[in-house]
């Protein structure tokens, strides 16, 4: 049972056995995936292995969850800190703040990060990804490291084998990536934005998930950030917060400094830049054989009457709309007119294919 493999991950994080300890977290939420205490248990874990990425992973699902866990704030800003996501790590502490009053260990950490964004201010120059030496960082207090019982970790979503391939290209002001999800619900995808953080969590059933968690080239606005679930794919742009090419969607060690993108005047239409002029995928290409499969999908009975509608009425004015509703209504669905002129002052009559009659029903 989930409640029994939660008490062995709790030994194994007090025996310092962290990876145990996700692992068996990890058992857990396969079996209860809508645990918010188990995500936020798991989060701890993964803090003390440094992956401060799938903690706020985790931290934010927690919270997604349960809004009202105090202890998914406090992890979720501690793993934002480590990444430099300052702004985003006081947004969490304060919300996580306002839940327990008077708790000494979210006043520190805001107040640290009101130092590290004052330092960032000062120091910032050009858009870059900034280092923040390990002496600077207030260690947290014993009861948020030392104590599980007090602190327990937020869950983490486990990096396993993509499901789902993706892509991504460059515009002056965003970065479009493109995951290739076909025919997932809406409400089953998850999309958190961070300064330079993305999670995107995908339900694919009630006993499995696709998680994909970034730490990103450069920095974005997150609040001007947004996503489109599609029939074939999951679109989300992500709005730059300094008009540079990204190089690649992930932060790297060794990413040069990128240049900035001399943006187009307004009179001039964008076209993508994508990532390197040495790839070797056929941008192109692959976004019409997208297009291509959207179109060519197959629906059947209302769904492929209001489809085909649909793809008549999108470029048509009002008149022929007019005859297109007036011609398949009076004629029982057996004929289809566009030339209102021919249709508008007469009733349409009738025509079954060849061969067949028509016959009124009668009630």
């Amino acid at each position: 049972m989930a409640s029994d493999l939660k008490e062995k991950a709790k030994e194994a994080f007090v025996d310092d056995n962290f990876e145990l300890a996700v692992e068996l977290y990890t058992q857990a939420l396969d079996m209860d995936p809508r645990n918010a205490d188990l995500f936020a248990d798991r989060a701890q874990a993964n803090l003390k292995l440094n992956n401060f990425t799938e903690a706020v992973a985790d931290a934010s699902r927690a919270i997604e969850l349960d809004p009202s866990i105090s202890k998914a704030y406090l992890r979720k800003g501690t793993a934002c800190i480590k990444l430099e996501e300052f702004q985003t790590a006081k947004a969490a502490l304060e919300a996580g703040a306002s839940l327990v009053p008077g708790d000494s260990r979210f006043s520190k950490l805001i107040r640290e990060c009101d130092e590290l964004i004052a330092e960032e201010n000062r120091t910032a120059v050009v858009p870059k990804v900034m280092s923040i030496p390990s002496s600077s960082v207030s260690p947290l207090p014993d009861r948020v490291t030392n104590s599980p019982n007090d602190l327990e970790p937020l869950p983490v979503a486990t990096p396993s084998a993509p499901k789902y391939r993706h892509d991504h290209y460059n515009t002056p002001t965003e970065v479009v990536l493109t995951i290739f999800a076909k025919g997932i619900p809406s409400e089953n995808v998850h999309v958190d934005f961070g300064e330079q953080i993305l999670s995107v969590s995908i339900d694919v059933s009630n006993e499995e998930s696709y998680h994909f968690q970034p730490r990103l080239f450069s920095k974005i606005v997150p609040d001007k950030c947004r996503y489109a679930v599609l029939s074939s794919k999951i679109e989300i742009r992500l709005f730059k917060a300094d008009p540079i090419s990204w190089t690649s969607l992930e932060f790297r060690k060794d990413n040069v400094v990128p240049q900035k993108i001399n943006a187009p005047s307004a009179s001039v239409s964008e076209r993508p830049t994508y990532p390197s002029s040495k790839s070797k995928i056929d941008w192109d290409k692959l976004e019409a054989e997208v297009k291509k499969e959207e179109k060519e999908e197959k629906l059947e009975g209302d769904a492929a009457l209001n489809k085909l509608f649909r793809d008549l009425y999108q470029d048509a004015d009002e008149d022929t709309r007019r005859a297109m509703k007036k011609s398949f209504v009076e004629s029982n669905g057996t004929v289809l007119s566009t030339n209102w002129k021919e249709v508008g002052s007469k009733k349409v009559e009738g025509s079954p294919p060849q061969g067949m009659e028509m016959r009124k029903w009668e009630t």
